[in-house]
């Protein structure tokens, strides 16, 4: 089996954009295109992408209608888990969730320390909610495509679990087995 192929038919993903600038017209969204491109060349269907301003409200609303009515199999946010007073995304995330899954936020996290020193400024958050993973990746292009690089060998297994059509959760993969 491919690192991203699933079991059964393929995972369906949503991308929101969090950005005041992007969503007033003022600048270009690169990131959540480059998110949809880079999850449709790993055979993920891109169902929606979404691009809105800093704030939890919207959000909170978007990811609740896409992991309750949609019932996509995961959400990407990019942008606002950063230090300022409109970076709100983590708050949202934890707010919409029932579980938390903060091992993949982590392992980008320590990843991303690899490679820059601002990685620990990071406050992104990653959870579930119902069937469906929400996770936050950073604003920027390079940082998002990083990121998805790093983690998403590795996130079939998980949606695959999620959705009940996979119940091995002990053993390595292996992409991750270290021989």
């Amino acid at each position: 089996m491919d690192k991203t192929e699933s079991v059964g038919r393929p995972f369906t993903a949503a991308v929101i954009t969090l950005s005041d600038k992007g969503y007033a017209g003022e600048r270009e969204d690169k990131s959540g295109p480059l998110l949809k491109e880079m999850l449709t060349e790993a055979g993920y269907v891109v169902e929606e992408l979404i691009l809105l301003p800093d704030g939890e409200e919207m959000l909170q609303r978007e990811l609740i209608r896409l992991a309750d009515e949609r019932q996509v199999n995961v959400v990407f946010t990019t942008g606002g888990t950063g230090f300022s007073e409109r970076d709100v995304t983590p708050e949202a995330t934890l707010a919409v969730c029932d579980r938390m899954a903060m091992g993949i936020a982590d392992a980008i996290r320590q990843y991303s320390l690899s490679i820059t020193g601002r990685a620990m400024l990071s406050r992104a958050a990653s959870g579930i909610r119902k069937k469906t993973l929400i996770v936050n990746l950073p604003g920027s292009p390079k940082a998002v495509k990083e990121s998805l690089e790093y983690i998403l060998p590795h996130l079939g297994h998980g949606l695959d679990v999620l959705r009940g059509t996979s119940g091995d959760c002990g053993g390595q993969s292996p992409q991750t087995h270290q021989g």
